[in-house]
């Protein structure tokens, strides 16, 4: 009993500590705004327009944030990968997607945050890569051991 809640206490306090570090920025605030903006043309550009967005997960540390965001038409309408531009470019495929599903990783420069990384429906966890997770462990530790 000793050496399993040893374990826990080894395994989950390094993931519950770095998740104290981060904070979802509120509804109707400017962060969070500066933040739907920030990833608004690149969902505009592969999924056409108008599209708004499902917050899932949005977690800003400093300069840096993340998200994770489920893109929809205006009132709560799906959107149809095949009438969008990206599967008109040939740059989608639904067969290998996991839905509409947006991954983003954030980066404030000066008084703007930019959508540095993103995508959409991926299928694996692209962001836990070593080299992102130098920079973006404190709002992605749960990927990033």
């Amino acid at each position: 009993m000793g050496r399993a809640v040893l374990w826990l206490v080894l395994v989950w306090l390094p993931v519950s500590l770095a998740a104290a570090e981060f904070s979802e920025p509120a509804r109707g605030t400017q962060t969070r705004q500066a933040l739907m903006d920030a990833i608004r043309p690149h969902a505009e550009w592969n999924l056409g327009v108008p599209v708004e967005f499902v917050v899932d997960d949005l977690r800003v540390a400093g300069d840096i944030g993340y998200g994770e965001l489920s893109p929809q038409r205006p009132g709560g309408a799906a959107i149809d990968v095949y009438q969008t531009p990206m599967y008109r470019r040939g740059q989608a495929d639904p067969e290998f997607q996991d839905g509409m599903y947006m991954h983003v990783l954030y980066r404030k420069s000066g008084a703007t945050w930019v959508a540095v990384h993103f995508s959409i429906g991926a299928t694996d966890v692209w962001f836990s890569d070593p080299e992102l997770c130098r920079e973006y462990r404190v709002v992605i530790p749960e990927f990033c051991r």
